[in-house]
């Protein structure tokens, strides 16, 4: 009798073990991910994102020149300007108080402080240049323009790689924790299973050799350890499932959406910028008309496009997508994101993405239409006007749909990283502790007094 009791107590501290270990295990990993590595990406994407935009409003300040014409957009250009640069200092200030502890993490960071501040001073020496010289809109002082070659090329050459290190990082933490975690979950999902299953199992034969020893037909100390058990069971495998459905969402349907999304959004500043570089450095034009293809492509990849029949090629894919949802010919991080379509709205936000690139595009080939005829200054208007149809307007319309569609997104993913911090909370593990505890003690209760019997 001594010995089918141990058996029992064992039985059940190991199911308490076991549930314990996977639920905590839960709890820790949706923390890494929700918490710090995810957020973490997400401030990285940020931050590449706010450096294209402080390099495609120092272009733009080029193109102005001392024109009158632009006296207004000059000041709006500035203020932009300033405006992501703050926010390209934020970023990185948190980026580097969550890198803490992290050694490549850290030097990956610090050599983003020093770029950085490099970069900052060749774009205000190419300002103070232009100023000076008193240029005419689109035509840049040859040493205006030199100092700005220095800064874009460090921005290009070793800002956003180092940014991109931090981000890499991050990620593959995100990777390897969700795979590990999702092993895990399915794993401990069956640990809890068996464990639990055990505990009934000795539960049941110990009531069955009181009530053939004793005659006692129910001990309602271990019945009420029973029906403990058995609720603690079915919570612990429902808790298990639900950590991973939340796991599930929160990386697959979520996190990698709004990682997708923060670098679509960083790409189209970048793009956006290399506009402006090619109507402000004509010497490096074809290279940065090059460059604003391969981060089209890296947008919304068409195979077998080349920039001249790109847009034809999309409008073609787009037209069959929306005859058919479900149909994504094209690749790139949107062709990724509509492909991954989970949450309300979602799907609205990602066609006005879409539709929003799609004039964007239009737009380009009209400035470099404008460009070859030899208008610059209309060429210059077009890409920097802000009235509706012109290229900055639209480019604004396309900023905000990824805006809306990384925002639903995101809210997705801070509901199930929330929902499992819930579920698996304090006072779960409080619960939880208590409840085996109790068990414990009940089969003390009801063996206790048939010991005595027995004796």
């Amino acid at each position: 009798m001594h010995g089918l009791t141990g058996v029992c107590l064992a039985a059940l501290l190991t199911a308490g073990a076991a549930t314990a270990t996977v639920l905590g295990g839960a709890r820790d990993g949706t923390d890494t991910i929700g918490h710090h590595a995810a957020p973490q990406v997400v401030r990285s994407a940020d931050l590449y994102f706010a450096l294209n935009d402080m390099d495609a409003q120092a272009a733009n300040l080029l193109l102005f020149g001392a024109d009158p014409d632009f006296a207004a957009l000059r000041g709006q250009t500035l203020d932009t300007y300033e405006q992501s640069r703050a926010r390209a200092d934020t970023d990185l200030q948190r980026v580097a108080e969550a890198v803490v502890g992290d050694p490549a993490g850290q030097r990956a960071v610090q050599s983003v402080i020093g770029e950085l501040g490099r970069y900052e001073g060749r774009v205000a020496r190419a300002q103070l240049l232009e100023e000076q010289a008193h240029a005419a809109a689109g035509k840049p002082s040859a040493e205006a323009l030199a100092a700005y070659r220095e800064g874009t090329d460090l921005l290009r050459q070793r800002l956003l790689p180092a940014v991109d290190e931090v981000t890499a990082a991050n990620a593959a933490t995100v990777e390897r924790i969700y795979a590990a975690q999702r092993g895990d979950l399915g794993a401990g999902w069956w640990w809890i299973l068996v464990t639990g299953l055990l505990a009934l199992a000795a539960l049941g034969v110990l009531q069955r050799v009181l009530a053939m020893r004793f005659h006692r037909l129910v001990n309602v100390p271990l019945a009420v350890t029973t029906l403990l058990t058995l609720a603690w069971l079915v919570t612990g495998l429902t808790l298990a499932s639900r950590a991973d459905h939340q796991l599930v969402v929160a990386k697959s349907n979520s996190y990698d959406s709004v990682i997708a999304l923060g670098r679509a959004r960083a790409v189209a500043y970048d793009l956006n910028a290399d506009e402006s570089r090619y109507l402000t450095d004509p010497a490096r034009a074809a290279a940065y008309e090059q460059s604003f293809f391969d981060k089209t492509q890296s947008f919304a990849r068409v195979d077998g496009a080349i920039l001249g029949t790109y847009n034809a090629k999309l409008a073609a894919l787009a037209d069959t997508h929306r005859a058919d949802l479900g149909t994504v010919g094209f690749g790139g991080f949107l062709g990724d994101e509509l492909r991954n379509i989970t949450f309300a709205g979602e799907q609205d936000a990602a066609e006005r993405v879409l539709t929003a690139f799609q004039a964007y595009q239009r737009d380009d080939r009209k400035i470099r239409e404008l460009n070859a005829q030899g208008r610059l200054k209309e060429a210059v208007t077009f890409n920097t006007g802000l009235a509706a149809g012109q290229s900055n307007a639209d480019f604004g319309l396309l900023a905000t749909a990824l805006d809306d569609v990384q925002a639903i997104n995101q809210h997705a993913l801070d509901r199930a990283v929330a929902a499992t911090d819930d579920d698996l909370d304090t006072a779960t593990a409080v619960l939880g502790g208590a409840v085996l505890a109790a068990a414990l003690a009940l089969v003390a209760l009801g063996v206790r007094p048939r010991l005595r019997e027995f004796a």
